[in-house]
């Protein structure tokens, strides 16, 4: 037994992390865990330099620019900090240690990477099997997925058989990756942020400086895969001379694989491993000059990637038993390659992916302190000189203050007084036109025709006609001395509130403030406020029974006697005893008579206007009573009397009946709305009024709020200042800390690694 394997089993008996058979790691600490710690330190440290850089940048920022506190370019350099450190936390997010693996076609690299990740899942057989380059990563998902370049669209890892394969007919090209996540609790490789990264055969494709430049660049660990039956081909070496051309000493792992052929001639077996290791190392140390050769040894090894692929799959249905004679030397072999190679890996990543992210913190740092250390000097020259224009601003909005509120209490006390006598003005000014409305109806002329088109339009010409004559009486009578009255007290009003502003405001103020020409309205709306009007033009003969019984009785008793028609004589009670009292006596007595002759004058209409017979009667009976001659002379008095008032009931007399009505009706709306009117006309002036004084006040409510902003931009200014000395300590503080776990960083995983 070989001193490797020796090494080998020793560490495994020891509680070493490799499982070679089905199981996983356990419990030791695998050598990936020192890159994961590193990557999570690095982050928090750099987490913690970005907060310090926005803090800085804010605080630099909140410096005012025109105190020439702060340069101008170095706050700008701040910012661009900012940006650097925010694209360093975004690679150390994506940084992964990545491995790639490489040799000739049907050499079993697949193979190898599946044994890696105890599962198969890359496409592997007889011949040439990949024809891409597929990566491997973890993903905290469940089931693993796979994507394909230039695509977001997730596949079924069975794809990759049809994608990767050289053997399918929808294979993907040569110079294109696939991508698989597979689930990092099915491995512990990926779960330490570990990827692999498969290659074609690099003896069927002459592109080999591209696929260096586009796969190899990031690489920490190369793994050459080559097939122990044969020796190291010519191919593999220009392949890894190319690589190391562009790499500075790149990390790389020779297995000879398939080393399982070994078995079946065992004499020989020795011999064979020998001449491939001294060749191996020489390719090494002295061609690629890339480790030294004791360092070579160490990155050799044999094994068989098909019997730990078999081992260590919980899919593999072939039992152990077949695998070939002295299977678990090379099971250990795979598992000390593994061993070897996470330590150089995390190693590698480690100070190739943090070193030079390590001093571009410590220099952005330095450079922060320096400009905090040059900020607070100039700050405090600033404040007395702020404290001095504080005060003067102070002092001036003071007095503003003072004189706005006594000139506020005079100027609505004058409003009121004012809006009181407008009112009272406007309201006795319509009294009197009311009451020469009539007058006012007289002069309206236009045709004057009773049916019911016409009458329309009448009413419509007559309402506006109205309206716009009383608004005209008023104005005349009205307006002319409130104007004067409201031009006069603005003009005071203006002089007073622009006395408050500053010099240079005055003017502006003055052209601000709209030059208009006050004039009341009076909103009166006689076609709405008469559109319930309606006229009676019916034909009334003045000694008809009607006219008659309204002219004697009075309206109230005409109607009722009219309205009930014949009364029924109702029993009285007898009094008691009698009446003692003469003038009592009296008045009973004319009550009896007064109600005796309403009975007669209801019984007469009524016979007399029910029926023609009914009428007969009554004439009949008047003429027995006087006579038919003088029954027949006042009959042909009373015709002609009819016959004259009917003849003059012409379209003139019509008229004159319907604007009595209407200056009536109107009179009674009028009457209704004086108060109203006058109360409209008085809240027009001290809107008048009032705006005048919000506008004025809104000029001097601006000249406040420019002192009060002036003075708040002050306060603001002297806090900054105040607090400038302090922000700059603690942060300069801060930077001190930030450094200190920079240097922790090097010391612990740099320096120790190099």
């Amino acid at each position: 037994m070989s001193g490797r394997l020796q090494m080998a089993l020793s560490s495994n008996m020891a509680g070493e992390s490799r499982n070679l058979g089905n199981g996983h790691n356990t419990n030791a600490a695998s050598p990936l865990k020192i890159f994961g710690h590193a990557k999570s330190k690095i982050r928090q440290v750099f987490k913690n330099i970005d907060e310090y850089v926005t803090e800085s940048d804010r605080f630099l920022s909140g410096v005012p620019a025109e105190e020439r506190i702060v340069d101008a370019m170095q706050i700008e350099n701040v910012k661009a900090y900012r940006g650097k450190i925010r694209g360093i936390i975004d690679v150390l997010n994506r940084d992964h240690m990545k491995v790639a693996f490489f040799g000739r076609t049907s050499n079993g690299k697949s193979t190898v990477i599946n044994a890696m990740l105890r599962d198969k899942i890359l496409p592997s057989g007889i011949g040439h099997t990949t024809i891409c380059f597929v990566c491997v990563e973890g993903t905290d998902e469940p089931e693993g997925y796979l994507l394909q370049e230039g695509s977001d669209d997730r596949k079924q890892i069975g794809d990759v058989q049809k994608l990767g394969s050289a053997l399918s007919s929808t294979k993907a090209s040569e110079d294109s990756m696939i991508r698989i996540n597979w689930p990092k609790d099915k491995c512990n490789l990926l779960k330490d942020d570990v990827i692999l990264v498969d290659s074609p055969g690099i003896d069927v494709h002459p592109n080999t400086d591209v696929w260096i430049d586009k796969f190899c660049m990031d690489a920490d660990v190369f793994v050459l895969v080559s097939n122990a039956e044969s020796t190291l081909m010519q191919t593999e070496k220009n392949f890894f001379h190319k690589v190391s051309e562009r790499l500075s000493k790149p990390n790389i792992f020779i297995l000879n694989n398939r080393w399982d052929a070994s078995a079946s001639e065992p004499e020989y077996a020795e011999q064979v491993k020998r001449q491939h290791l001294e060749r191996d190392i020489d390719f090494l140390a002295n061609e690629l000059k890339v480790c030294s050769k004791t360092e070579a040894e160490d990155r050799v090894f044999f094994v068989s990637a098909k019997e730990a692929l078999i081992s260590r799959s919980p899919h593999t249905s072939t039992p152990t038993s077949v695998l070939a004679e002295g299977y678990q030397a090379r099971l250990f072999e795979f598992a000390d390659f593994e061993r070897k190679f996470e330590e150089c890996i995390s190693k590698s990543a480690v100070k190739t992916k943090f070193e030079q992210h390590t001093v571009r913190g410590k220099s952005i740092s330095s450079e922060l302190m320096a400009v905090l250390d040059n900020v607070f000097e100039r700050a405090i020259h600033m404040k007395a000189e702020k404290y001095s224009t504080r005060k003067e601003h102070a002092d001036k909005l003071d007095y503003v203050d003072r004189q706005l509120d006594m000139m506020t209490k005079d100027i609505k006390s004058k409003i009121y007084e004012m809006t009181e006598e407008v009112e009272r003005t406007v309201s006795s000014a319509l009294n009197e036109e009311i009451r020469r409305l009539s007058l006012l109806v007289d002069e309206f002329d236009r045709p004057f025709l009773p049916d019911r088109v016409n009458m329309d339009n009448y009413k419509k010409g007559l309402h506006a006609y109205v309206e716009k004559s009383l608004g005209r009486n008023l104005q005349s009578r009205c307006s002319k001395a409130l104007t004067i009255t409201v031009e006069e007290e603005s003009r005071q009003m203006t002089e007073k509130m622009v006395a408050l502003l500053p010099e240079e405001q005055k003017q502006n103020t003055l052209n601000f403030l709209p030059r208009r020409d006050f004039e009341i309205a009076y909103k009166l709306d006689c076609r709405n406020l008469c559109a319930d009007f309606h006229e009676d033009l019916e034909f009334r003969f003045s000694y008809g029974i009607t006219a008659l019984v309204n002219r004697f009785m009075g309206p109230k008793q005409a109607s009722m006697i009219l309205g009930r028609g014949f009364v029924q004589n109702i029993p009285r009670s007898m009094p008691m005893t009698p009446q003692t009292p003469t003038n009592e006596a009296h008045r009973t007595m004319g009550s009896d008579d007064n109600e005796v002759l309403l009975a007669l004058l209801a019984t007469f209409s009524s016979l007399y206007s029910r029926t023609t017979v009914g009428a007969l009667a009554v004439t009949g009976l008047v003429a027995k009573a006087a006579g038919w001659r003088i029954l027949a002379l006042s009959g042909a008095i009373y015709g002609l009397l009819y016959l004259y008032e009917r003849l003059l009931w012409t379209n003139k007399a019509k008229e004159r009946k319907f604007k009595h009505q209407y200056v009536k009706y109107a009179s009674s709306k009028l009457k209704l709305i004086v108060d109203l009117t006058g109360a409209n006309c008085s809240h027009q002036v001290q809107q008048e009024l009032s705006t005048t004084f919000t506008q004025l006040c809104q000029q001097v409510d601006l000249s406040k709020a420019d002192l009060q902003e002036e003075i708040k931009k002050l306060n603001k200014e002297i806090g900054k200042l105040e607090e400038i000395g302090a922000q700059s300590k603690s942060l300069r503080n801060k930077a001190s800390y930030i450094d200190s776990e920079l240097n922790s960083f090097i010391l612990t995983y740099l320096k120790q690694k190099d």
